[in-house]
């Protein structure tokens, strides 16, 4: 913005999440997902029941993620994967260890069920940028890794706006863009539209892929454009 201090307006983002913002954003988050706990109760106990039927036990996939500055946390999800193995002993690719009721569980995005007590625990909010792989942590760029500068979400800008579908660096951009614009009444909004998503069930994978290929860091292109951050702003109105 003209006339404003750079350094100011940094500052403004650093700390967006933080004091009396950070305390209202958990109480909200915190007390939604204690309600989506008891009014989704039955759909828990049904997709357990699912998953044990189809894949046995253990119910629940644990991963450990980057959280907020990229400090380590076990995420929750329902399995939706078997543990199907070639003859060297080697776990067969995603899509081939993808399980129908997985497939049911990722198109409702019900395996994302068990996240609400990530929610509870602090370790992630219920809208903020995905929390990804451990691993890709030293393939970001120094722009892409600002979408740790906050709580990771459930749900986020780029689940909304496109979800898989997107190329990694439109789901850093739109991630980096949520960095800088967070606000209570961004998140409800977000909130909205990932209803309706669900309910369209858009964007759950890219061509050729269960989910969305390996993240192995950004290259130059020269014939792609990425959306930047204030283009990300009219993806969605």
């Amino acid at each position: 913005m003209i006339g404003q201090d750079p350094t100011a307006t940094l500052l403004t983002i650093k700390f967006r999440q933080s004091g009396w913002r950070l305390a209202v954003k958990k109480l909200f988050d915190c007390g939604a997902a204690l309600c989506g706990l008891v009014v989704f109760s039955p759909v828990f106990i049904g997709a357990s029941l699912l998953v044990c039927l189809s894949m046995g036990r253990p119910l629940v996939f644990r991963q450990q993620r980057p959280g907020r500055f990229g400090k380590p946390f076990i995420l929750f999800k329902f399995r939706t994967m078997s543990e199907r193995r070639d003859t060297s002993g080697k776990l067969l690719p995603d899509a081939d260890r993808l399980t129908r009721i997985g497939r049911l569980l990722r198109a409702t995005s019900l395996d994302e069920l068990p996240q609400l007590w990530n929610v509870i625990r602090g370790d992630i909010s219920l809208v903020g940028p995905r929390p990804l792989l451990m691993e890709y942590l030293s393939r970001y760029s120094a722009e892409q890794a600002r979408r740790h500068d906050v709580l990771p979400g459930i749900t986020g800008w780029a689940q909304v706006n496109g979800r898989n579908a997107l190329t990694w660096d439109q789901k850093f951009d739109l991630d980096v863009w949520y960095v800088d614009h967070q606000s209570l009444w961004l998140d409800i909004k977000i909130l909205w539209l990932t209803l309706l998503k669900v309910l369209h069930r858009e964007g759950i994978s890219q061509r050729g892929h269960a989910t969305m290929p390996e993240f192995m860091g950004s290259q130059p292109s020269h014939h792609g454009h990425c959306p930047s951050a204030g283009e990300a702003r009219l993806l969605n109105g």
